[in-house]
């Protein structure tokens, strides 16, 4: 019988926090800096590696997902050593993915044929909008045409390339969305993700917000109307939402978010990142310390960038279960539920009679309907355990 992670598979999360400038909208762990020493950086994720494979020996690894910050920025031979250091101590699948977060700048891209060599074999391009008005306004350094310079190099070196837009922007119409949707999907991707603005605490733009100086962004409605849009282009051009930002040809899935959204287990090494990992006590939650410079010396210092391992209790498995699986087209087997709550089974057939999620034989999913309500769906759901 398979143990519940391997209904996820395994997966490895490697975080490179430095960016070369902190965009608005951003929330993520990124840091901007002068200088980093590249070979003591390069040993102490190789040491985190060490680590989390001594606590999970006995498993295949089947993706890899080099997230940022900004990836690309680093040296192809650290994301090589990090590589080598994960065959060194894990079986590898036959079919390993292996996905650099890139971003679209001239310098990065000419490093792209170094990080193929070096065991990269997906590649998803941050362009994030196809006009340089809004790319200004997004803080973004790159233009328009360096970020379809470099999806088009990237293409012509990965087997496997995506990328990103941000829609639902300040000032964004409808018919410009359709029509920048459109000159994307002409683009001939095999994958995109295709995120809402939102505005994030802790961000430039929520602080902008705040103060009222962030105009122009879109209605509660108009926000909704530009993602059925989305899910109506992308269908008809044969990438329907696999997940709920998400878009693919059949087939050409991420793997490595799939392992996050069908709760399997995963190894989070480098500042900030976050890992989930099935040990002989339970299934528990690990989180590093976020400060680059904090990591770097705690793993030096005291053999290991960890803060915190906490066992999930039950309910938590069955939270993250539904928060994680609904957000995906397939959905979840019910069958996995830890709890067996009787007054989460009586809000599933509330919210099917309603029409946004539908229960069939053992698998939940929720609707197109259901799909603009996610939000208060899991809300429910959630409150029910």
């Amino acid at each position: 019988m398979l143990a519940d992670w391997q209904r996820g598979g395994f997966g490895i999360y490697v975080h490179w926090p430095f960016c070369a400038a902190k965009c608005p909208y951003c929330d993520f762990n990124s840091h901007v800096v002068d200088r980093v020493d590249q070979k003591r950086w390069r040993q102490a994720l190789v040491s985190e590696i060490e680590r989390v494979a001594a606590q999970v020996p006995e498993r295949a690894v089947s993706t890899v997902f080099f997230g940022g910050g900004t990836p690309s920025l680093m040296p192809p031979e650290t994301a090589e050593a990090v590589l080598e250091a994960i065959r060194a101590n894990w079986a590898i699948s036959n079919d390993l993915e292996v996905t650099l977060e890139a971003n679209p700048t001239s310098s990065e891209a000419g490093k792209f044929h170094d990080f193929f060599d070096a065991g990269i074999n997906r590649v998803s391009v941050g362009l994030q909008a196809l006009n340089d008005a809004d790319l200004t306004r997004l803080g973004r350094l790159h233009t328009a045409a360096e970020g379809r310079a470099a999806y088009d190099i990237a293409r012509s070196i990965f087997p496997r390339v995506s990328f990103d837009l941000i829609y639902a922007r300040q000032h964004q119409s409808l018919e410009a969305w359709k029509a920048e949707l459109e000159d994307a999907l002409s683009m001939d991707p095999n994958h995109m993700s295709l995120y809402q603005l939102t505005i994030e605490d802790g961000t430039a733009f929520k602080r902008r917000f705040d103060t009222g100086g962030l105009r122009g962004l879109p209605s509660e409605d108009l926000a909704a109307d530009h993602y059925e849009l989305t899910q109506d282009l992308c269908s008809e051009a044969g990438l329907p939402a696999y997940e709920i930002s998400n878009h693919a040809v059949p087939g050409e899935e991420a793997r490595h978010n799939l392992i996050y959204w069908r709760c399997g287990d995963y190894a989070g090494i480098g500042p900030g990142a976050h890992g989930r990992l099935t040990l002989p006590n339970g299934r528990v939650a690990t989180a590093s310390e976020p400060m680059p410079g904090r990591w770097i010396s705690l793993v030096e210092g005291s053999g290991t960038g960890n803060i915190a391992t906490d066992v999930l209790n039950l309910r938590e498995q069955d939270v993250e279960l539904l928060l994680m699986g609904l957000r995906t087209r397939e959905g979840i087997d019910i069958s996995r539920f830890q709890t067996k709550s009787k007054g989460l089974y009586n809000k599933i057939s509330d919210l099917e009679n309603v029409g946004v999620v539908d229960l069939s034989e053992s698998t939940l999913r929720v609707t197109d309907k259901g799909h603009l309500l996610l939000n208060r769906i899991l809300q429910e759901l959630t409150s029910s355990l």
